[in-house]
């Protein structure tokens, strides 16, 4: 009876954990995209900052942590760009898999000591109706309020909501920390990138 009560005690838990207890299902902090509603396209307008044609298509086979937005940076764009950096670098070894990028949606030229901040920070320009075309943006929410992951394929994958208005800096901390959270699981499952 021992023997038997040992080989079916597995069984019985199984169906006891899937049935009554239920597990809850795990949530990501960032909204996932389907990436066939929204594919990276191929020709976005896209240039370098000396007005060379460049393509998003560079940046195949790293993750891509996208911000959007004009050329003026004001503090809450620092402070997401600050924040794009401080993500990349608590991944620890696997931050040489992250690049983070800049779609600067305007003409105007950026400033040079705005450039010295960002540092490691890829930077191109594309036509802001093209951008907005693409992109779907959150809820009352203007584009360059998130951030956006591009996956190693190409796609389009998860949209990161706004850090709330008002947020106390705690509070800022720890919205960050979630999408580092939800890029680690990225980065652990995935063998590409």
């Amino acid at each position: 009876m021992a023997v038997l009560a040992v080989c079916a005690a597995p069984m019985i838990f199984s169906y006891l954990t899937y049935y009554v207890i239920k597990p809850q299902a795990r949530t990501n902090f960032g909204t996932l995209i389907d990436p066939r509603a929204h594919p990276v396209p191929p020709t976005l307008g896209a240039t370098t900052l000396d007005a060379k044609p460049a393509s998003l298509e560079q940046y195949k086979g790293k993750w891509v942590l996208l911000k959007v937005g004009p050329s003026t940076c004001a503090k809450e764009c620092m402070e997401q760009m600050f924040a794009m950096q401080q993500v990349r670098s608590m991944t620890g070894k696997e931050m040489g898999r992250i690049e983070r990028l800049w779609l600067v949606t305007d003409a105007a030229p950026l400033d040079t000591m705005l450039m010295r901040q960002l540092d490691g920070m890829r930077i191109l320009r594309a036509p802001g109706a093209a951008v907005a075309q693409w992109l779907p943006a959150e809820p009352n929410a203007a584009l360059e309020e998130g951030l956006w992951l591009i996956d190693p394929v190409g796609h389009l994958m998860m949209r990161f909501p706004k850090v709330p208005a008002g947020a106390a800096e705690a509070d800022k901390v720890q919205h960050y920390a979630k999408v580092k959270k939800d890029i680690g699981k990225l980065l652990k499952a995935s063998a590409i990138g």
